[in-house]
């Protein structure tokens, strides 16, 4: 199923994120994870394009077993930096060989080494190269990334504003934001980007934080802003894992809650491949969810 069309139900709903894993030893481990997660029976599992910036290798497979033997809809990451026309072609034709529909098109993170390199010349410079190349293979469900504070690189939220505008017109058919831990950073965001003509549906993106060690992490990948209360709240309980574990996902689920009741229908769990957090956050919204 693509999401898209899961996206148009108005019941309330979650989705999980999941990560491959960097070897061929660690694949039972994340494997048996995943599928834990999947048997909660979230709207849909997206699957990330290698952990850490690792090549991808693993990916289609969690993704196809998470569709074929769950019944769940999954949206495997694709990653497209550096790459070469052929390479990604390869990886389009990949995708529909296992049968994915849905598809997230990220530029991707540039390889230490090739920090200073001459992008000109690069087949693929931007995520919307790739959202183009996507659109003309036909077939997908295309998900763009978005920033409710301002993607790093950006020289401002306009200029950051603008260029979302053009990935959407290219073809992406929904957004699914960065990790926040403010919802009001969020609302001011869907407010400016209606305001730019930009409509399709925003998944906001809640990542849980579940130890102390996360938050430096949180703020290097996304430039998160921090409220004083998470800031409090870290400060209390950071130093006990069983209570920091607890207050984190007490925390997002309050952030999801207030999503809820906003307005907002589909959110997005960045679940960090932990079955744990993730079953517990669904029994936090169980009456909510319907389930």
């Amino acid at each position: 199923m693509k999401i898209i069309d899961l996206l148009k139900n108005e019941k309330l709903s979650l989705s999980f994120e999941v990560f491959p894993p960097k070897t061929q030893s660690g694949f039972e481990t994340v494997k048996t994870a995943t599928e834990e997660i999947a048997k909660l029976h979230p709207s849909y599992m997206s699957v990330t394009y290698g952990a850490g910036g690792g090549i991808g290798q693993y990916t289609l497979q969690i993704a196809k077993n998470i569709k074929d033997n769950y019944n769940v809809p999954t949206l495997a990451h694709l990653t497209c930096v550096s790459s070469s026309k052929e390479t990604v072609a390869q990886k389009i034709a990949a995708m529909k060989e296992a049968g994915i529909q849905n598809v997230l098109a990220l530029r991707g993170d540039i390889p230490q080494e090739m920090q200073g390199a001459d992008r000109s010349g690069w087949d693929f410079r931007y995520a919307i190269d790739l959202v183009r190349t996507l659109k003309e293979a036909g077939g997908f469900c295309i998900g763009g990334a978005c920033y409710p504070e301002i993607h790093p690189e950006s020289a401002n939220q306009k200029e950051d504003i603008l260029r979302l505008k053009e990935k959407v017109d290219a073809g992406c058919d929904f957004l699914t934001t960065q990790m926040f831990f403010d919802n009001n950073l969020l609302y001011s965001f869907l407010y400016k980007i209606r305001e730019a003509g930009i409509d399709v549906p925003v998944i906001p993106g809640i990542m849980p934080i579940t130890n102390a060690n996360q938050i430096q992490r949180a703020i290097t990948l996304s430039g998160s802003f921090m409220p004083q209360r998470f800031k409090i709240l870290v400060d209390k309980f950071g130093s006990d894992p069983a209570a920091m574990k607890q207050a984190g996902i007490a925390y997002a689920t309050d952030q999801i809650i207030d999503l809820f009741a906003n307005g907002i229908t589909n959110v997005h769990v960045y679940s960090m491949n932990n079955p744990d957090v993730a079953q517990k956050i669904m029994q936090n919204l169980s009456d909510i969810l319907g389930k």
